[in-house]
């Protein structure tokens, strides 16, 4: 497997594995995470010109993420404590094709790779989320909200 940039010629294949991951979300008892529309088509064209969106490859398209070493606006007031202030990478909107093991583990992995401080937030209902985070070593810091004032568990992984 190898990660790369997303390409506009890759949008009907990451559409697919977004619509898996509405399913797989509605189906584990996590149906507010991402809803029907989310991510919307625009942010996922908007991920990709702005080079931000990776895919992980083998064979075929088994993954998608966004990662960018930014300051994120929603992670500037967390109910809780960030384990520090340095320079950060962001995970969002990570997402994997149906029955592919160890994607998540491998983007996630990917990320961490190029900084060693990754910030990612996830709701309280996806429970394999949360689970991979720890299993990743990942630190639960708080609570952060979404621009749309949707609650989210924030995490943080540094070394």
């Amino acid at each position: 497997m190898y990660i790369r940039h997303a390409e506009m010629i890759d949008l009907e294949q990451i559409l697919k594995i977004y619509e898996h991951a509405r399913s797989f979300m509605k189906e584990n008892n996590n149906p507010n995470q991402w809803k029907h529309t989310n991510p919307p088509y625009e942010q996922v064209i908007k991920d990709i010109e702005s080079k931000h969106s990776y895919v992980c490859v083998d064979d075929k398209i088994l993954g998608v993420f966004y990662f960018n070493i930014e300051k994120d606006p929603t992670y500037q007031k967390i109910y809780g404590e960030w384990l520090n202030d340095k320079t950060y990478g962001v995970i969002h909107r990570i997402a994997v094709l149906e029955n592919s093991k160890g994607v998540g583990t491998f983007c996630i992995n990917w990320a961490i790779s190029q900084i060693d401080n990754v910030r990612i937030d996830t709701h309280v209902d996806n429970i394999p989320m949360r689970n991979l985070l720890a299993k990743l070593h990942f630190n639960y810091c708080g609570i952060i909200h979404l621009l749309n004032k949707e609650e989210r568990l924030a995490y943080q992984y540094s070394k």
